[in-house]
């Protein structure tokens, strides 16, 4: 899922470009906030708990992948009323999806993870947003990565090596630390590139979905990597 408005980046300044992202930062905190919240309601009903420890878990996550592809895809031909509609169902559904860690980790655990993820993440959209290298190599690079990481995983799946999946967690915090940077440098660029307010409103919402991707991918690692299981 990436650049569905262009791809070479350029760099714009001013205030329209501090207003617009602001809007896919306020975008992305606010579906984080969703997804802890639906989190904690489902984490606080065993029976939901145990119904996402089932089969019903592979479906959800089939259903997630579907409106991840749908949104990046299509959002050129459809209305920035339903691109955010699709983003928040998609933010909720993670919080359900992700909502078994609270009866796995303990909430330090949980607590450290997520404000070191904040700190990581801060620290690469910091440097993706001022620095005036192109990251687009960086960029690919990472996306390879990210792929390579999946088709291991997979295999992992029938290897069930724990030493493997630490690695694999690891490389995947390196990954999406360094996929935040230079998806803060493209979103960026789109600024430069949209024509018109409909357009930059879409690309906020197709923006703050890879940004939450990000962070949401680096907690979860972390929280594979150095958290405490109960």
């Amino acid at each position: 899922m990436k650049n569905a408005f262009g791809s070479s980046p350029i760099i714009a300044g001013g205030s329209g470009l501090q207003r617009y992202m602001m809007s896919v930062y306020n975008k992305m905190f606010m579906a984080l906030g969703l997804t802890g919240i639906v989190s904690l309601v489902c984490a606080s009903n065993p029976d939901v708990l145990q119904f996402m420890a089932g089969g019903f878990s592979f479906i959800l996550m089939l259903v997630m992948l579907g409106i991840v592809f749908y949104l990046s895809a299509g959002i050129r031909n459809m209305d920035v009323d339903r691109a955010n509609a699709l983003f928040w169902i998609y933010s909720a559904l993670v919080g359900a999806s992700i909502s078994p860690i609270f009866a796995v980790y303990t909430g330090e655990s949980i607590a450290t993870s997520f404000f070191t993820a904040a700190v990581f993440f801060g620290g690469m959209s910091l440097y993706g947003y001022t620095t005036k290298k192109d990251l687009t190599g960086m960029g690919s690079f990472m996306i390879v990565g990210l792929f390579a990481i999946i088709i291991t995983s997979i295999v992992n799946l029938f290897l069930k090596s724990s030493a493997l999946q630490m690695g694999l967690s690891a490389l995947s915090i390196v990954v999406f630390c360094g996929l935040t940077a230079y998806d803060i440098q493209k979103i960026r660029s789109f600024y430069a590139r949209s024509a018109d307010e409909e357009t930059l409103k879409k690309v906020a919402v197709l923006g703050a979905l890879n940004l939450y991707l990000d962070f949401i991918n680096i907690f979860l690692n972390l929280l594979r990597l150095l958290g405490k299981r109960r």
